[in-house]
């Protein structure tokens, strides 16, 4: 199972953190990933890490504001995201895959986690 927290309302140019807590499963072995899904529009590709913490991928939107992590340690993946902008409202979801990170898909989807940014 994946659980993500961390949503809220902020406004622009803040910060959150997101983080997705895994259990259940061998965390340390999948990728890792951040989608999310804006109101009447598609989920979206937000940012993916490699099981060994190599190799992070980004959305071109969020490049150079995001930053995603993990601690195997503790089954979590993160989201750090900066200087927020409205067009980032949208629930945020984690996901588990085996898929390399610049072409990832789940195979494990988490509940989301709503980020609204006002202007």
């Amino acid at each position: 199972q994946l659980q993500a927290s961390g949503g809220g309302l902020v406004q622009a140019g803040d910060s959150l953190r997101l983080s997705c807590a895994a259990s259940g499963g061998a965390f340390s072995r999948y990728n890792m990933g951040w989608f999310r899904q804006a109101p009447g529009k598609e989920r979206e590709f937000v940012a993916a890490i490699s099981a060994s913490s190599y190799s992070p991928y980004y959305a071109d939107s969020v490049k150079g504001r995001y930053t995603i992590s993990r601690d195997n340690a503790k089954n979590t993946v993160y989201l750090q995201m900066n200087t927020l902008k409205p067009e980032d409202t949208a629930v945020y979801y984690c996901a588990a895959g085996a898929s390399p990170t610049y072409r990832f898909s789940a195979n494990y989807w988490g509940k989301g986690t709503q980020v609204t940014v006002s202007s």
